[in-house]
């Protein structure tokens, strides 16, 4: 089991928590909770009520749907990132390919964590504009010609 200083240093290497300070991030590892998975054991399932974001701390884990493999998520890498922010049911099925710890944080936990911290919010948040940014970049219609593109 992890201690509360463990997950904060764990924490500070995921992608989601990477602009959020350290001081800042006990407060999320305090919600943390460690849950381990066997071989095939699943995590969620698709349309299943998105309650909760994953960061897996050992083994990896396959997010597939309609028995093809969209991702696999494997140590300091975040999954269900989205459930924090939306209610909507979940996209796809996250199944252990091996056991597995992971961490699981609370969408309701992390609300009100986050009612009383404004600068987690606005760390969260701006990983997350960067994102959306980099995906648009990479894939959006009308992407932009860097310099040397153009000539």
């Amino acid at each position: 089991m992890f201690t509360t200083i463990e997950k904060v240093i764990f924490l500070q290497n995921v992608d989601v928590f990477s602009n959020v300070a350290t001081e800042q991030l006990a407060h999320i590892a305090a919600i943390a909770e460690e849950i381990t998975y066997l071989k095939n054991d699943v995590i969620y399932e698709i349309n299943q009520e998105s309650d909760a974001l994953y960061v897996v701390a050992e083994g990896n884990v396959k997010v597939h749907r309609e028995g093809e493999e969209i991702t696999t998520v494997g140590a300091r890498e975040a999954l269900g990132t989205w459930a924090l922010f939306d209610d909507e049911p979940r996209v796809a099925t996250a199944t252990a390919m091996e056991d597995s710890r992971l961490l699981r944080i609370d969408r309701d936990e992390f609300h009100e964590l986050l009612s009383d911290h404004t600068e987690i919010t606005q760390a969260v948040l701006k990983n997350v504009a960067g994102r959306i940014r980099g995906l648009i970049g990479r894939v959006g219609p009308g992407r932009r010609k860097t310099p040397s593109q153009s000539e």
